[in-house]
């Protein structure tokens, strides 16, 4: 079974949906299907933090770069905050995250990175400056 699932994930995750669909527990890759359950959860805790960043990118770039503020940046903003929302909604065990300073400054520390390597601004702010109530809040935008 291995040897599938190293070759063919499509086709093992078929044949141990139909081992467990028909309780050939013996013949189940328990070894496998354990990293992939622990995936799917790092996968999500990933998803989460790719939207914080970038929402804290744009918002970013709406703060040092008042001039070129537009409805695109707006939109985006506003999506990445309602699909964050909906993201916590599905996955309610992730919102502790959103607490985990180390987990918060990482997605700062990336989403600085991309507002500087988009606008070659040097002054960006070496630590998140807002709260997470200010970025999940749908009217905040920093002036």
């Amino acid at each position: 079974m291995s040897n599938l699932y190293e070759h063919d994930f499509v086709a093992w995750a078929e044949q141990q949906a139909h081992l467990l669909r028909t309780g050939q527990w013996s013949r189940l890759d328990i070894d496998n299907i354990v990293e992939e359950i622990a995936d799917v959860g790092k996968s999500e805790r990933h998803a989460l933090q790719s939207r914080l960043r970038v929402l804290i990118a744009h918002l970013l770039k709406w703060t040092h770069q008042p001039a070129r503020r537009g409805r695109s940046w707006r939109r985006t903003i506003k999506d990445q905050r309602a699909a964050i929302a909906l993201h916590l909604k599905r996955h309610p065990s992730l919102k502790p995250a959103l607490d985990d300073p180390d987990w918060l400054e990482s997605a700062f520390a990336d989403a600085r990175t991309d507002a500087f390597d988009e606008t070659g601004i040097p002054d960006l702010p070496l630590n998140l400056p807002w709260s997470i109530e200010q970025l999940m809040d749908q009217d905040f935008l920093p002036e």
